[in-house]
């Protein structure tokens, strides 16, 4: 028997994929002005530093347990095309929660300025809580899929065919190059160097790149409001860091920086 559906949890979920419309423009506009303080672009003045293995899987901890939370409740829980869609969703959360965190600690990647503050911890930690709720009860529960649409069409094997090449080919984008800047950043006893080889050849941020292609993908398979809305949110967030990134690149670096590589989009931007 299907878990009943309450106005009030029906108002939560349209609301908070509203919600998730609204903050995209909205984050693009705050970035312009503010860089999010950790990484290369870490400043006093946010909080207590966390270590970083501990920040990152503290604040991404959401998308599995509470992710397992709602999954339960949701009247699609044992459809196997919404739990296969749901697989891409954990695949990229377990990596970036679990197996992320292990590799940041196995570098030696941890404190000081290699940390997060606790604020950027706190409000990562708001979001996941946030979105981890939309994307699962959006699968579990208020999407359907079903039908002819969903088994024979060929729009549908089409559509989901080319969402799924397109996310996997951007995991692999960005769990290869995460991989990279943290052997380059081990090697170089934690300095920064500038990043050769692959993707890095043609855009400053293939980690940004690939995970913002993710989420497309993401979005093509689930065919959701809001799988759309979490692609459009991370590009949002992306895009701009990504650019913050590359003109740190070329302050630092000045002339041995390479002039042909864009911010993210190869050739592009």
């Amino acid at each position: 028997m299907a878990p009943p559906v309450s106005l009030a949890d029906e108002s939560l979920f349209y609301g908070a994929v509203l919600a998730i419309y609204l903050f995209s423009p909205l984050s693009v506009f705050s970035l312009l002005f503010v860089t999010v303080p950790y990484g290369k672009h870490y400043r006093a003045g946010w909080g207590p530093s966390i270590p970083s293995p501990i920040s990152w899987f503290l604040m991404e901890s959401p998308t599995l347990w509470l992710s397992l939370l709602v999954l339960s409740f949701g009247k699609h829980r044992y459809n196997p095309i919404a739990l296969s869609i749901l697989s891409l969703f954990f695949l990229h959360y377990i990596n970036r929660t679990l197996i992320y965190p292990l590799r940041l600690s196995r570098f030696g990647i941890s404190g000081g300025r290699s940390g997060l503050p606790i604020s950027i911890v706190a409000m990562a930690f708001g979001f996941n809580l946030f979105n981890a709720y939309i994307q699962i009860r959006s699968i579990t529960h208020y999407t359907e899929y079903g039908g002819r649409a969903w088994t024979c069409g060929i729009w549908t094997a089409a559509r989901v065919a080319i969402g799924l090449g397109i996310f996997f080919g951007g995991m692999a984008v960005n769990v290869r190059s995460d991989l990279s800047l943290l052997r380059l950043k081990a090697k170089g006893s934690g300095a920064y160097k500038i990043p050769r080889g692959g993707w890095f050849e043609l855009v400053s941020c293939p980690n940004y790149m690939g995970e913002v292609a993710e989420w497309v993908g993401w979005a093509l398979v689930a065919w959701s409001p809001a799988a759309f809305g979490f692609a459009l949110f991370t590009a949002a967030n992306l895009v701009p860091r990504a650019w913050s990134h590359h003109k740190w690149y070329l302050d630092k670096f000045g002339e041995d920086y390479p002039r042909s590589r864009k911010a993210v989009v190869p050739y592009i931007f």
